[in-house]
């Protein structure tokens, strides 16, 4: 019969966030849109205005 390794104690909470630091939720990139102004998603449309690259490609009739 084979035995398995058994942890000594418990690992404490502080150890296990510890060791999970690096996981986490990451804040999305924002930058002001030139045209308006409103924060938007790096190289996305405006979703305030529809702009991109200094062109309207999203009526406002939408």
């Amino acid at each position: 019969m084979a035995l398995m390794a058994v942890p000594a104690r418990k690992t404490s909470k502080t150890k296990k966030a510890m060791r999970r630091g690096h996981i986490k939720l990451s804040v999305p990139g924002l930058a002001p849109c030139p045209n308006c102004g409103e924060l938007r998603k790096s190289h996305m449309v405006c979703p305030n205005c529809g702009f991109y690259d200094g062109k309207q490609v999203v009526s406002d009739n939408n």
